[in-house]
């Protein structure tokens, strides 16, 4: 738990490395994607591997959201204990002990898992029986991400039918991700990707529903796509998730007017040279997997490398700073940094409101 007397400091006075939200713009981009939906026939399902966090997937549930996603079972066991009963695992559960979490966490929710092989299914099935509950599931299709799936139209009827025959089973739908697209900045030419994809999962969607199958559900999307997918005909929601904090890679992608709520505060510990400062935080604290973090306000400077546990700045030779001195990192990527974390110190006007524990932090199983 955190000390009570983390809430009301400054943010110059909280010991670092520390993960840092900025509450107004946390909110704002949880409203601004609320809005979005509230005028799109798809709904929101936000992808809680982001923030891995209770209090956020409230806040977003509260203004719209119909529940969340969870990549890992474990995670979806935290959203759950936090009172949130409407859940996609967008990943495969195939271990004869977690399926019997997956089923038995069932009788607290909707839980809905992906399913892409009928002997995963088989035994979901049967323990499904043995627990007295009749598990959803949506089968994940491939449409091009060559990740999990199976293929789309005819294998995935196939697929369906035998599904359909199970008692322990209930399929409601389909899953389909076109994948982010972080190579193609240009909206217009994301587009064309993403539907070229989503074209391929609503096509399946037909085909099972020509064959007789119900499709509740289909979904897809992600922050770099959801203005994309979340118009497309058919689809039926979006796991956007990284949009509540963004990040330098995600802001590169032309279409997403989202703000930055997320930084790494960093203290500079030395200053060996007038052209280079280190600080005291390095990869155990923010990753660089799609680039290195952005040093924000202060002109002339770039992190340059990471090693453990130090960052090295190069500096223009007129900027001032001192040791001591405490600035700023924009994560590349939101989510793997989240997951290095145990809490976060939510930030209104550069005071401490609240410190929110990272609740799903390392849930991997």
């Amino acid at each position: 738990m955190p000390e009570i007397s983390e809430t009301g400091l400054s943010k110059d006075e909280i010991e670092t490395p520390a993960l840092l939200i900025d509450l107004d713009a946390l909110e704002r981009n949880i409203n601004k994607m609320a809005d979005y939906f509230s005028k799109v026939e798809a709904s929101l399902r936000p992808h809680a591997k982001t923030h891995k966090t209770p209090i956020i997937a409230h806040k977003q549930i509260k203004v719209g959201a119909i529940g969340v996603c969870c990549q890992k079972l474990s995670e979806a066991e935290v959203m759950v204990a936090s009172g949130i009963d409407d859940v996609l695992i967008t990943n495969e559960v195939v271990n004869p002990s977690k399926i019997k979490r997956l089923v038995s966490l069932s009788k607290h929710g909707r839980i809905i898992v992906a399913v892409d092989d009928l002997e995963i299914a088989k035994a979901t099935s049967e323990t499904a029986v043995k627990t007295g509950v009749k598990q959803d599931v949506v089968i994940e299709v491939n449409v091009g991400l060559n990740r999990c799936g199976v293929e789309p139209g005819k294998p995935t009827v196939e697929f369906a039918k035998k599904l359909l025959k199970l008692k322990g089973l209930n399929l409601v739908g389909l899953l389909g991700y076109e994948g982010s697209f972080f190579n193609i900045s240009d909206f217009e030419e994301r587009k064309k990707a993403a539907n070229a994809r989503n074209k391929l999962l609503i096509e399946t969607r037909d085909l099972l529903e020509d064959a007789g199958i119900t499709v509740e559900i289909v979904s897809a999307g992600a922050t770099g796509t959801y203005n994309i997918t979340g118009e497309y005909p058919g689809i039926t929601e979006i796991e956007a998730g990284s949009y509540v904090f963004m990040d330098t890679t995600y802001t590169r992608l032309a279409g997403l007017d989202f703000e930055y709520a997320l930084t790494l505060l960093t203290t500079v510990i030395s200053r060996p040279a007038l052209e280079r400062a280190v600080v005291d935080a390095g990869l155990k604290e923010v990753t660089k997997e799609f680039g290195m973090p952005q040093v924000k306000d202060v002109e002339g400077a770039t992190l340059q490398s990471l090693s453990e546990e130090h960052g090295t700045l190069r500096l223009e030779k007129t900027v001032d700073l001192k040791i001591g001195d405490k600035i700023e990192l924009i994560p590349s990527h939101c989510c793997t940094t989240v997951n290095l974390h145990d809490k976060y110190y939510c930030l209104r006007d550069g005071v401490v409101e609240a410190v929110w524990n990272i609740a799903a932090r390392g849930k991997i199983r």
